[in-house]
């Protein structure tokens, strides 16, 4: 799966930041733009993991697979 990244220089912390558009608050930094687009990688990574979550007795937990 591909996502979109959105990666700028910003004079006042003289660091790349990078955005996923696609993934509210998912956001990173890095010193050049090669650490910026590792560092959004692995924000996304986490950003994407399945949290723990509780569900109600009478429901099920199934999986989709996009791509």
């Amino acid at each position: 799966m591909k996502f979109r990244v959105v990666i700028a220089y910003d004079e006042v912390a003289k660091a790349y930041s990078a955005v996923c558009p696609e993934l509210p608050g998912c956001a990173s930094a890095g010193d050049t733009v090669l650490e910026a687009k590792l560092n959004i990688r692995e924000a996304i990574e986490l950003y994407l993991q399945p949290a723990d979550i509780e569900i109600p007795a009478n429901a099920t937990l199934d999986e989709v697979t996009i791509g």
